[in-house]
């Protein structure tokens, strides 16, 4: 097996462990009242990845050799891919499921990034195909991805909107009530 087949044959036994571990999370979500938003979008999201595999698959030669510093950055996105998952735990999915009665994740990479998810998915889909030089793959997908993350983030966007408010009226709060109590401690 060449390195290009064995690293994709990873990422597909990497996103069905995925899609199996989102489905269990969606499953346990849903019964415990969370609400699925942006239905709609998914399919092409799911199109949109498997097109990207087979682009590479198809496109790229298989005895070509890959860029080993690229191919060093892809595998640090696989790290960086497995702490959103680990940091959102049962809350992760591959779907825009809501739980309301839910806190907010503010551990790991949400500590600093709304989104870091997207972020690492739209690393990786540059970066394998430039690591093997199909530079053309990596940007059309980029583009693609572009325009489908835009739309699901704005749908995350509102959904998560009430909760995000509530957090920042708790934060102030406690930060009210944390001036208050130390201004009684002078």
């Amino acid at each position: 097996m060449s390195t290009l087949h064995g690293i994709l044959l990873f990422v597909v036994l990497q996103r069905l462990a995925e899609l199996a571990w989102s489905a269990r999370n969606t499953r346990r979500l849903l019964s415990r009242g969370a609400v699925e938003a942006g239905r709609g979008h998914y399919p092409l999201i799911v199109a949109l990845h498997a097109a990207w595999i087979a682009a590479i698959a198809v496109a790229v030669p298989a005895d070509r050799a890959p860029q080993p510093a690229l191919l060093g950055l892809f595998a640090l996105l696989q790290l960086a891919r497995v702490w959103v998952v680990a940091s959102l735990g049962p809350y992760w999915t591959t779907r825009v499921i809501s739980l309301p009665s839910a806190p907010l994740v503010r551990r790991g990479p949400y500590r600093w990034m709304r989104h870091p998810n997207y972020a690492v998915v739209a690393a990786e889909l540059a970066v394998l195909p430039a690591a093997f030089g199909a530079w053309w793959i990596a940007v059309l997908f980029s583009l693609l991805n572009l325009a489908v993350i835009r739309h699901r983030i704005r749908v995350e966007e509102e959904v998560l909107a009430p909760r995000l408010q509530s957090s920042r009226a708790a934060s102030s709060g406690a930060a009210v009530a944390g001036q208050m109590e130390s201004s009684r401690l002078r």
